[in-house]
């Protein structure tokens, strides 16, 4: 673990307790994951229990405390992706990168999620990657969408 870039981001927020939430997603954002040390190190340095910070890294979806990949694919199932073929292309995706939904390569390349909704009911079936909105995907645009990330 690298302390030195942990303390950075702390550093950037003045180490105010009132800025956990965002400390946390700082580092979620840079390792794609909060471990055990970082979460001991943001306790340590903002004077934050362990309980309350591991509390909320528990209750938000957005922090992940096992490794995610480096691009986080969601898929929405949403009745208008779903009638649209969504499950075509989560099984485009599935074969290309080996992973299931709620799984993470073993290469830490890709993590799959699938979601309900992600707000672009017109534009189904959408995929999103790395936060970049993919609308009226195919299986086969889907695959070369992907060939971008790997």
């Amino acid at each position: 673990m690298d302390y030195e870039r942990i303390d950075r981001i702390i550093d950037r927020y003045e180490a105010e307790p009132s800025a956990l939430i965002q400390v946390l997603l700082a580092i979620q954002s840079e390792y794609h994951w909060l471990s055990r040390e970082a979460l001991r190190r943001v306790s340590e340095r903002l004077q934050v229990p362990m309980t309350r910070i591991q509390h909320i890294a528990t209750f938000y979806k957005a922090f992940s405390l096992v490794p995610k990949g480096k691009h986080e694919i969601h898929i929405c199932m949403g009745t208008a992706c779903h009638v649209r073929g969504a499950q075509r292309v989560l099984d485009a995706i599935q074969d290309v990168t080996g992973i299931k939904p709620g799984e993470t390569d073993l290469e830490l390349q890709f993590s799959l999620e699938t979601v309900n909704c992600l707000g672009c009911c017109a534009l189904g079936p959408v995929v999103e990657i790395d936060g970049q909105t993919h609308g009226k995907m195919t299986p086969a645009a889907t695959i070369e969408v992907l060939k971008n990330y790997q």
